[in-house]
């Protein structure tokens, strides 16, 4: 393992050492907890993003989409139960 030096502002200090000992955590830990999680929320959100262009490229390869308001109202009816013919796609209106 290795060694990192960070340097906090003595209220952010002071405000990590107050929450770890509340959480039952020391310093050390809850920081390493926090940049644990503040990691894994950068890789998500670059997940979704690239998952999002994924899609776009879809839509702009293909030119077909289905709106909104029609999927809804399929969603809709499905999580309800109801019987519901899935929407086609069909061509963007330009």
């Amino acid at each position: 393992m290795s060694t990192t030096t960070i340097r906090l502002p003595d209220d952010l200090k002071a405000r990590v050492a107050k929450v770890a000992k509340e959480t039952g955590m020391t310093p050390h830990g809850f920081i390493l907890e926090a940049i644990a999680e503040k990691a894994a929320l950068a890789e998500r959100r670059a997940d979704f993003e690239a998952e999002a262009e994924r899609r776009h490229a879809g839509i702009a390869a293909s030119g077909k989409t289905i709106p909104w308001d029609e999927m809804r109202s399929y969603l809709e009816r499905r999580a309800t139960g109801q019987a519901a013919r899935r929407p086609v796609a069909r061509r963007l209106a330009k």
